[in-house]
């Protein structure tokens, strides 16, 4: 099978290196990728958000199938001209993707289906900015619409801040403050069958006990020791699988990676968001427990044939992320430091430990920062401490001027803070 991912992220390295382990794929490319990427796949140049270059470089591959890892090319039509080409595709169409890419339209799908969420309002105005806003009150909630690469959301007691923010927005929904754990839950579909993964939980401030401005992600562990056996049960029953009923029933069926990231409540399990592909950084700890081969998954997802797939296989082991951001993530990082310790970690730890790159680029026989997270740190061991431990050794190998990263990735869950 020629595989072609889409993408240039820590996700995409995650899956790449997922796809290079399985026996079935024999040819597997990367458009554009990075400096990590080009170590487990075949990289090539195209704009992923160009739908007409990603299928014609993938006609030119003759790939068997194509994964597109971002939301923005989702977003933007992508899979949706693969699959004009006659390609399969994994990942939603347009119209599906809009569960990620506008919050009002996610939440309009999750009233029709009944699936519990906030209490929220859509406001366009500053009058209706107001009125949420009061309405709520502290802790405040605002959410652009839109896009915004993980930073669209401001959580936050200071009324002057909450409403800057909406009011930096076209559209914005101001929503309740949801209080409890977090978790994520990916779902693999193809539009009428849901396959569950496993749950994991992320770590969005940028500081230390969930202290400093929201980011793209900082770390994140799985298995949850702490969370209800039942749960993925439950929100099977109450969230995936209605939705995607109801996406179908709208005539936008979903296929591909349904994310739903979640809020476990003191009234019960609710839903903060969803996204429409893998997230980073918890596609990184949940690949790193799969047993089964990625592709032949995938393939069934795109081909609408995810009920003959097997059920899953998952390996013990505990899985644990840690994410190296550069100077002044995520206000304005800076990028074209040099990274050095790659070989150390890769000679050391490997397969117990190892480097996913994100914001990365090669400048002549060196490595260098090129965006606000630039590594994702994996480990695996038989329990979270243990594969804590081997997270921040490899971690501490690693040399980047001005780097910075959180200390207390998945501390409490494994008993240890």
């Amino acid at each position: 099978m020629k595989v072609l991912v889409i993408g240039g992220g820590a996700r995409e390295h995650a899956l790449c290196r997922s796809l290079s382990l399985d026996p079935a794929v024999s040819a597997l490319y990367c458009a554009p990728g990075n400096a990590g990427i080009a170590d487990v796949a075949t990289l090539r140049p195209v704009d992923a958000l160009d739908g007409d270059a990603v299928a014609a470089l993938a006609t030119e591959l003759v790939a068997d199938l194509v994964v597109v890892g971002p939301e923005a090319p989702l977003v933007a039509g992508v899979a949706d001209a693969v699959r004009a080409a006659g390609i399969p595709v994994f990942g939603p169409s347009a119209e599906a993707a809009q569960l990620e890419g506008s919050k009002a339209f996610a939440k309009d799908v999750m009233a029709a289906a009944g699936v519990p969420t906030a209490r929220s309002y859509v406001c366009t105005t500053p009058e209706e900015v107001d009125a949420a806003l009061d309405a709520f009150g502290a802790p405040y909630v605002v959410k652009d619409d839109g896009l915004a690469a993980g930073k669209g959301v401001v959580v936050t007691d200071d009324l002057a801040a909450a409403r800057a923010h909406a009011l930096g927005c076209d559209r914005v929904v101001i929503e309740e403050y949801l209080d409890g754990p977090e978790v994520s839950l990916f779902a693999i579909t193809d539009g009428v069958t849901v396959v569950p993964l496993q749950p994991a939980q992320d770590f969005k401030r940028a500081l230390d006990g969930d202290q400093g401005p929201n980011t793209g992600g900082m770390g994140a562990y799985s298995p949850l020791p702490w969370a209800d056996p039942k749960l993925v049960d439950e929100v099977m029953e109450l969230v995936l699988q209605p939705t995607v009923d109801e996406l179908r029933r709208r005539g936008t069926p979903f296929s591909g990676l349904l994310y739903a990231g979640l809020a476990i409540t003191g009234r019960g399990t609710r839903v903060i968001e969803f996204n429409a592909r893998f997230g980073d950084p918890e596609t990184q700890v949940v690949l790193a427990r799969l047993r089964t081969p990625l592709a032949g998954v995938l393939l069934n997802a795109a081909n609408g044939t995810l009920d003959a797939q097997p059920p899953l296989v998952w390996r013990d082991d505990a899985a644990v992320t840690v994410v190296i951001a550069s100077h002044n993530y995520p206000e304005t990082p800076r990028t074209g430091d040099r990274i050095e310790g790659l070989i150390e970690v890769a000679a050391e730890d490997e397969p117990d430990a190892y480097v996913l790159h994100a914001g990365t680029r090669r400048e002549g026989d060196a490595v260098v920062s090129a965006g606000g997270r630039v590594l994702s740190v994996t480990a695996t061991g038989s329990d979270l401490a243990q594969a804590r431990e081997k997270a921040y050794t490899a971690v501490a190998r690693i040399r980047l001027d001005g780097s910075q990263h959180r200390t207390d990735i998945a501390a409490k869950a494994a008993g240890l803070g």
